[in-house]
């Protein structure tokens, strides 16, 4: 069933389990998601991002992951993530997704605010949700020119700004920097707990952790513990898609239609260990209703 972000994150944040965003490109990872999601009986939130859109037009996927989201037996939210500039945003809206992060991060606090607040009462009329980016989570390139270092606190995100940032625009969703970085990160992450808790005790939406790929089991669920209602993971199933290619083509599997389904029982595989270690297992039987 096709649902937006507060559908799944308000009761996950009530009772404490993570909802995990995969962003798909095509179809193998769609189908791997979603198959995940029904066997575990979880909800589960799935779309892309437009730095993806190479890789994936924004018209062709929309096509592709409504009509999936509409039919599949749990809840499904399709999620534009990172949108950089607001006419991808409302392109996304038009083609039926249910949900955009509008990344406003590395404009000034003023601007972030009057951007957001602007697409968050527009998505709102078409009955979608908005995830916001306050601070800035950066890349793993970022994190190698630092040699491994943290990342300056200059970027983290103020739980008191925050809060004030929540309030003005009316988000549903923020996604926080605590320390994670997008892509496969080459040293160990040091995530700020304490920040995410105090975060989490004075805003009222969903917070959301980016660059989810590479975590530790611990680094999840802490995270999860001290409040993050929302995972995004793509690197990680990205990497198993096409690892479960190379396997194939070193056992003889040299045409496409030979490697499809281990592309998608290997994408599944994946989810499903993210989706137990969220806690979302059986959350689509219990905590939705639509």
């Amino acid at each position: 069933m096709l649902v937006n972000l507060n559908d799944v994150l308000l009761p996950a944040r009530k009772k404490g389990y993570g909802v995990g965003l995969f962003n798909t490109v095509n179809l193998e990872l769609a189908r791997g998601v979603l198959k995940a999601a029904e066997e575990l009986k979880s909800p589960v939130i799935i779309g892309t991002a437009e730095i993806l859109l190479p890789c994936g037009p924004l018209e062709d996927l929309a096509g592709l992951l409504v009509p999936m989201a509409k039919k599949a037996s749990v809840p499904v939210v399709v999620h534009y993530d990172h949108g950089l500039t607001f006419e991808k945003c409302m392109e996304a809206l038009k083609l039926g997704f249910t949900s955009i992060m509008y990344d406003c991060s590395t404009d000034s606090y003023e601007e972030n605010v009057r951007k957001v607040r602007e697409l968050v009462r527009i998505a709102h009329c078409f009955g979608a949700t908005v995830e916001a980016e306050l601070g800035h989570v950066g890349d793993n390139e970022e994190q190698t020119a630092h040699n491994g270092a943290d990342v300056p606190e200059s970027y983290y995100t103020d739980p008191a700004q925050a809060k004030e940032f929540a309030e003005k625009t009316q988000a549903d969703a923020l996604a926080i920097a605590v320390g994670t970085a997008h892509g496969a990160y080459k040293f160990k992450p040091k995530l700020d707990f304490d920040r995410i808790k105090r975060i989490a005790e004075m805003v009222h939406v969903p917070l959301v952790l980016h660059g989810g790929s590479g975590l530790s089991e611990e680094d999840f669920r802490r995270s999860i513990a001290c409040g993050i209602s929302k995972v995004n993971i793509f690197t990680d199933i990205n990497e198993a898609a096409g690892k479960a290619a190379e396997h194939a083509i070193r056992e003889g599997k040299n045409c496409l239609t030979d490697m499809i389904p281990c592309q998608v029982e290997a994408v599944a595989e994946a989810v499903k260990a993210k989706i137990r270690i969220f806690g979302s297992e059986y959350k689509a039987l219990t905590d939705i209703s639509i």
